[in-house]
């Protein structure tokens, strides 16, 4: 994730200044700034109309209670804001092959994953964020735990290992992006299946379906693990109890794991001139 001739501070401020003026230049286009953040609560509606539709009628789902089923949500919609700040530009790296722009990225004194993912900023972000925030309050306020600052560090942790996770998925579809033309309809299938199985209980699906969302396609660990540790759904989960306490660290190592890939990769990639 990190270049190693720069410190993790030094890394990280970068990230800061450079986000900071690709936010900067977008604002500079108001009616397209507030479109973007618009976008973001508009697509993200739907989560906030179940989490609605889950509060009235219903007394929770599979077994879990309204504020567990909320915190699975809110979770997954928080870490999904994260990655689209982040790392969501990965996923358009097969648009940016047919731009020209890799021929750039490898010809410039920076990691070429950096670039791409600093190439700009996703305002609709903000959004996702807003609206996992608010089911957040929601869930905190129906959540039957004790609060302590270990259960506030893992919910921090499980988000950060849900971003990891799915943007360790989108760098592993990248690396298709490299050599073929046309993976971005891939990527918003995952960026689909992510949000459409990621917000509930798996355990209310057949035992092939969450086993595959588990094992093959790790959409278990983005919020659903996690949150049945703060829970105490984990006998539930299915998997060994290790294993579902250690998600957000599985999140970390698949996306280092996915990012090493991606750069061995590099000599896949074609210029588009030939």
């Amino acid at each position: 994730m990190f270049d190693g001739r720069l410190t993790v501070f030094e890394q990280w401020a970068l990230y800061y200044r450079i986000n900071r003026l690709n936010l900067k230049a977008q604002a500079a286009y108001r009616g397209e700034f507030v479109l973007g953040l618009l976008f973001g609560l508009v697509w993200q509606g739907s989560m906030v109309l179940f989490a609605g539709v889950l509060l009235l009628r219903f007394p929770g789902l599979g077994g879990w209670k309204q504020g567990d089923v909320l915190l699975i949500a809110s979770m997954r919609l928080v870490s999904h804001s994260f990655y689209v700040a982040l790392f969501s530009n990965i996923a358009r790296l097969s648009m940016y092959v047919q731009e020209g722009r890799m021929d750039g990225y490898l010809l410039r004194p920076m990691p070429v994953y950096r670039q791409v993912l600093l190439s700009q900023f996703q305002v609709n972000s903000f959004g996702d964020l807003l609206a996992g925030a608010g089911i957040f309050v929601f869930a905190v306020f129906r959540l039957h735990i004790a609060w302590t600052p270990l259960i506030v560090l893992y919910i921090a942790a499980g988000i950060l290992g849900g971003m990891m996770i799915e943007a360790g998925v989108q760098t592993l579809l990248a690396i298709a992006a490299l050599r073929f033309t046309g993976t971005f309809t891939w990527t918003s299938w995952i960026d689909q299946m992510i949000s459409t199985f990621g917000n509930y209980p798996l355990n209310v699906l057949p035992s092939p379906v969450k086993d595959a969302l588990t094992f093959a396609f790790p959409v278990a660990f983005i919020a659903y693990l996690p949150a049945a540790v703060v829970t105490g759904h984990t006998a539930s989960a299915g998997i060994p109890l290790l294993l579902t306490v250690a998600s957000p660290a599985i999140g970390i190592a698949f996306f280092l794991m996915a990012k090493a890939a991606w750069y061995r990769s590099l000599s896949l990639y074609e210029s588009v001139g030939g």
